[in-house]
């Protein structure tokens, strides 16, 4: 399993929920689960898919994020995304920290998070 191209946008206000947004490759014939991301800047991380249904979008607090053997996941604001709750420091863009990104199969991959300013 790898991790590449993770990012959260840039926020100068602590406490806040930023999303977490990654690419996910397996590589195996086997499906996998992402079950947890682990990150030092937040409080706690939630795994979220957006539903489509009656009305407006809505997100969703869901249990794990399937990948699909020899697939890439790419996760976004309006589908599959992790969310890092309460954050506890400023996010300054061009920083980076590093992030746990647990897999029901693959285990735990540490991941570099780039820090992004928002045009």
């Amino acid at each position: 399993m790898q991790v590449f191209e993770a990012w959260v946008p840039a926020a100068s206000r602590v406490g806040i929920d930023v999303p977490l947004l990654m690419t996910i490759k397996n590589g195996s014939d086997d499906a996998d689960s992402l079950l947890r991301v682990r990150c030092p800047i937040a409080n706690f991380a939630e795994k979220h898919t957006v539903d489509r249904g009656e009305g407006s979008p809505a997100m969703r607090a869901i249990s794990s994020i399937p990948v699909a053997p020899r697939t890439v996941v790419v996760l976004k604001p309006d589908q599959y995304h992790l969310m890092l709750v309460q954050t506890r420091q400023p996010l300054v863009a061009g920083e980076t920290f590093n992030c746990s990104v647990v897999f029901q199969k693959a285990g735990t991959v540490e991941t570099e998070v780039h820090i992004r300013q928002l045009p």
